[in-house]
Parts: C-alpha cells; structure tokens; sequence
C-alpha cells in the first residue's frame, strides 16, 4: 500500500524557496524579527541584496585586492575560526606573522644581523599601522622633552595634503597638531622644501607618502631625509621621517630597486604597508615596521597572561581573525621576488596600455606619473560641455566604478578620474575599457550641453525674451526627443 500526506503550509522542505512565505513578505530590517526563519531564506533574501553590489573586479576605484588563487582561499576559510590574539593556542599562526615581519622588514632594508629578529606587527589595515606608528613617535618625542625639561603639550606632525584620511583621524584622536604642506596644480604631493620648512621643535615626525592616493606619485623621501639632516644639524631636534607606504610599499623594492626611500635612509624610523593593496590579501592585514627596538618605546607594549602564557601585545584593537596573516604568508612564499616583480611588472604594462589608450583620444590630460603606483589617473582637457563626475556616472552603466575627484586645497578646482591597475585587471579589460571611455564620451556629446545650456537659460531670462518656466519647458521637450530617438527601432 502506498502511503501519503498532504503537505502543510508549516512543511517548508517541499517548498520552493522563492515560494515560501519568508520571502514573500518583508522582514524588518532595523530590529530583530520575533521568530526564526530556514537557513535556505535567510541566505537568498541576504544573497539577492548583496547582487545590487557593483563587481569587485571592476571597482577601478580600490586598490585592494579583489582576487586571490584558489588554494589561499581554501587556507583562509580554514582558519577563519582561529582569533589571531589566541597566541598560546594557535603558535603556528604567531609564528607566521613573525615570518612576515621579518620578510617585510628585510625587502625594506632593515638594518639587522643576521639572526637577529625584525621589529614590528600585523594590523587590520594601514590606518592601524599608522595609528601605532605615530603614537610611537609621538611617546619618544614626549619622553625627549621631559627629560629636557621642556614643554611637551604642543606635538604636531608635517604631511601633506595629500594625505589619506588616517592621518587626519591620527592627529584628531591623540590630539596631535596636523601641518599639511599644501599642493599645487601640476604637483600634487608634498614638496620636500616646504616640509623641511614646517618643521619646529614640537614635530614629532615628517610623514612622507611613497604611493598618493591622488595619483599615486611617490614623494622624494630622498631629499626629504637630506634636508632634515642638514635642519637637524643646525637645531639640534633630530626630527624623524615615517614613510607611508600603504600602497607603493610592495611596488618599490620590486619595480624601483634602486630607488631609496626606506630604512636604507637614516632618518625613517618605521614604515607601515598594506598587505591587503598591493601585498596581494584581501582586505583587513597591515603591517607596520620599525627600525629598532629602540624607535618603539617598551611603555606602549602591554603583557597578558590571561589566554595562556605571557603575550606582549600592541595594537590598538584586540581579538582579530587569523586568515589574513596566513594568506600574506602564502603570498610570500608562494610568489617570492620573482612572482611579486612579474605581478607589479604586468600592471605597470597595463597602466601603460590604458594611459596610451586614452591619450590616443585627445581628450584627456594624464595626471598621474609614470613612476609610482601602477594607476591612470587624468582629466579632460575640455570640460565645459561634460565633467568628468559625468563621465564617471555613465561609465556605472557599462559596469565600471571609476571614481571622480577634486584635488586638496589650493588645486581644488582640478577634477580627476583614477583607475587603479590591480593584479587581476588584464590587458582586455584595459583595451575594453578605453572602448567603453570612448562610447562614452560620444554619448555626452550627443546630450545638451550642460554649461552652454546653463548659459544660454541665464542670457534668455535676463533678456526677457522667455520665462524660465519657458526655458525649463523647452529643455523638458529636447530631453524627451533625445530619449524617444534613442528607443525607436531600428530598421
């Protein structure tokens, strides 16, 4: 004998999930719902939001990394469980990011011994790293002035303007005076004579960016170490440099090896990077690194016992995940000094094919340097009809997430377009998206113009020949045969 049942509306397992009441109706979205709801609608209602997310791969605004092999990725969803501070249960994976430390503090030209251990951290980010690093300065140069009997209330750090947010968090958050060296048009990094300039006897360090955000242009950390000898000499303070390597950190020693910027200069006393920009990691790993034991002052370093055995710890949070110091560990070892110059090697290729593509238009001025961070950034030559936020805007609908920007004071009235070549933007896309750039621009141009328009209205109503409600009315018609051209049928 055959057994049935009807199903219940309480039975879900012979559902569809699209059909069942959970997605049929919308939960609350700013308090916990009362009952609970099957895993199976919980992860679609979640999974269908999150599709309304641009790409990764095509947000040409990050620098971090959007792709990573697959074996990484099985390592990093391995560990994802283990809290990276449980350094007594998980020695493995301290002893790991140890590995890192000391990796990244030679490719930096760390002056150590042979055996002799690296000084430094992991962090969730360079705003972390710089966050350490500028306490540390800020603590030594504390600790100079009392042992001087001087004043020791009034700290201030020199940057530029061009500096990420982080550092105007850092000064803000630990009450430390910010002077920024303004940029100019046609130089858009902090000129190393107006530094050396700013600097007093309450500068706890120059903060120099080997990597602008803006258009990734390394500053002269060079000159900069240079000039502040020579200042030094003459007053006495020994002001020391941070190099804020987030983004070039992992570019320098492998495309510009001869250049120097790092601990091969007397003055840099730490150096922070991301390993999640050009490191190759997702995001959330930083690291910061010293020059000495001496340059991290032992007062900042805090000892527990309680998960075990004694740790010293110095960060500025405390539990963490462990995948990505295990990943930048894979990448290390898997990549090596060959595989990370073949990486850097090939987007500084297609930063060159995308940069030639656009100059090929003639429509745009190439803002960015050819040594730096591998990234186009430009502008248009002629933005009286259409701006670049315009151009970015449109290109949204192609898939692109090409951001626009203004530049800091004093060269705020420069507007640019930044793509940022990463390991996993090929040649075809760069090819692709000079095409789509180029469709683009033919579109605008085919739309009333914005400015011209504008100053058109202004001429018709001050003349009095229309109304503005007339000019509004006539812009309405234009704008409705555009868009009932452009969805007739082609024949």
């Amino acid at each position: 004998m055959v057994l049935s049942k009807i199903s219940s509306e309480s039975d879900v397992s012979v559902h569809s999930t699209f059909a069942s009441r959970y997605v049929r109706t919308s939960l609350p979205r700013f308090e916990m719902a009362e009952n609970s709801i099957p895993k199976e609608a919980a992860f679609q209602i979640i999974n269908d939001e999150l599709m309304l997310d641009g790409n990764p791969r095509l947000n040409l605004a990050s620098f971090v990394t959007t792709w990573m092999e697959p074996e990484c990725d099985k390592l990093m969803m391995d560990s994802i469980n283990k809290n990276y501070v449980d350094m007594d249960e998980y020695p493995v994976t301290t002893e790991l990011q140890n590995r890192c430390v000391n990796m990244i503090a030679r490719l930096f030209n760390a002056p150590l011994e042979e055996k002799e251990t690296a000084v430094g951290v992991g962090t969730v980010g360079s705003s972390e790293a710089i966050m350490l690093a500028g306490l540390a300065f800020k603590r030594n140069w504390q600790n100079k002035r009392k042992a001087e009997g001087k004043p020791y209330n009034k700290p201030n750090i020199v940057t530029g303007a061009n500096v990420q947010v982080c550092w105007e968090k850092f000064a803000n958050y630990f009450e430390v005076e910010l002077k920024e060296v303004k940029v100019r048009e046609g130089y858009y990094v902090m000129d190393p004579v107006q530094a050396v300039e700013m600097v007093d006897e309450n500068t706890i360090c120059v903060a120099a960016i080997l990597g602008s955000t803006l258009n990734g242009e390394f500053e002269d950390v060079k000159l900069l170490n240079d000039l502040l000898i020579e200042k030094n000499k003459q007053t006495g303070w020994n002001t020391p440099i941070h190099v804020d390597a987030a983004s070039g950190g992992f570019i320098a020693p492998f495309l510009y090896p001869e250049l120097e910027w790092d601990f091969r200069l007397p003055l840099v006393k730490s150096i922070n990077v991301s390993g999640h920009k050009y490191g190759l990691v997702y995001a959330g790993i930083g690291w910061v690194i010293w020059r000495t034991k001496q340059d991290l002052p032992e007062e900042l370093i805090f000892h527990i016992n309680y998960l075990g055995a004694d740790q010293p710890t110095f960060t500025l949070n405390f539990s963490k995940g462990s995948s990505q110091v295990i990943a930048q560990y894979y990448q290390l070892i898997r990549l090596g000094y060959e595989g990370y110059r073949n990486v850097m090697e090939n987007c500084r290729e297609n930063a060159i094919v995308l940069r030639e593509g656009l100059e090929k238009t003639g429509r745009f001025n190439i803002v960015s340097k050819d040594e730096g961070v591998p990234l186009v950034a430009f502008s248009l030559k002629d933005n009286s009809r259409h701006n670049e936020f315009e151009v970015s805007e449109t290109l949204r609908r192609f898939g692109w997430i090409v951001p626009a920007y203004t530049m800091p004071a004093d060269a705020q009235h420069v507007t640019v377009l930044r793509v940022v070549i990463r390991e996993d933007f090929s040649r075809t896309l760069a090819e692709r998206l000079v095409l789509d750039i180029v469709k683009v621009l033919h579109e605008l141009d085919t739309l009333p113009a914005r400015l011209s328009a504008k100053l058109e209205e202004v001429k018709l109503v001050k003349n009095g020949k229309k109304s503005e409600l007339d000019v509004q009315r006539e812009v309405t018609n234009c704008w409705k045969k555009f868009v009932l051209a452009r969805k007739a049928p082609v024949c």
